[in-house]
């Protein structure tokens, strides 16, 4: 089987991990907008494909067999262009998403909200120093709302917008313990992120908790619809296997 895999994430990973194993011939795609990303074993390419009909014709012109879209649960246009894309070449597709964190015991009690407007404006209702775990590409929506506000932003890559004075940046990487989260939140009163899900970012949900302070948490929008849906890597090398007749 030739599977493109649409990366980026540590499911990502361990998926082309499991298929090179295999034998499989694994291309992973990443996005470029990380500096120093994570590579997964096998073949990595990097940067976009110009749209729907540049992936189509990628997957056509490169013989490949499968799409799986590892990509992070926020990349909502990569997801969208997969999903076209592969009905336009004819190729089955796969999405690989981990879950959410609406499971957890204390979710109920957190602020949910469709979008990063509205967690902005509900941040600043709650906190006069909201903690902001949210990615760099969506800080624009934060800034006119909190911009009186001592934010404390916390990303990977330095972000392309000028900040507020009066916000403090942190770049890190995770995956982060309760002790490193308890020294970050030390002197925050409102959490602010997104539904991502997963081990490594989950402390910080711990630590509000710890500490009582409110908790806005953006969600996923919707799937694409007729699009199969797994949740671990385990799970995506046995669709890849069902289709390779092994």
């Amino acid at each position: 089987m030739r599977v493109l895999i649409l990366g980026g994430t540590r499911e990502a990973r361990a998926l082309a991990e499991l298929l090179v194993h295999d034998g499989d011939e694994v291309v992973t795609s990443l996005a470029g907008r990380v500096a120093r990303p994570r590579l997964p074993v096998g073949e990595v390419r990097i940067g976009g494909f110009g749209g729907i009909d540049g992936l189509a014709d990628h997957v056509r012109g490169n013989a490949v067999d499968a799409v799986v879209d590892a990509t992070h649960p926020f990349a909502e246009q990569i997801s969208a262009n997969a999903a076209a894309a592969s009905e336009q070449a004819g190729v089955p597709l796969l999405r690989l998403e981990r879950p959410g964190w609406s499971e957890r015991d204390d979710a109920a009690m957190w602020h949910w909200v469709d979008d990063h407007d509205e967690a902005a404006r509900v941040a600043a209702a709650l906190g006069k120093r909201p903690f902001l775990t949210v990615g760099r590409q969506s800080l624009h929506r934060f800034v006119e709302p909190l911009r009186s506000h001592a934010c404390v932003v916390r990303v990977v890559d330095p972000p392309e917008i000028a900040l507020p004075s009066a916000w403090t940046l942190v770049q890190s990487r995770g995956p982060y313990t309760l002790e490193h989260e308890r020294e970050a939140m030390s002197d925050t009163d409102v959490l602010v992120t997104k539904d991502s899900g997963g081990s490594h970012t989950e402390a910080k949900l711990d630590v509000a908790g710890e500490r009582g302070i409110p908790v806005v948490v953006v969600r996923r929008a919707s799937g694409q619809a007729g699009v199969s849906v797994v949740r671990d890597a385990a799970d995506a090398r046995a669709w890849v296997r069902a289709r390779s007749g092994r």
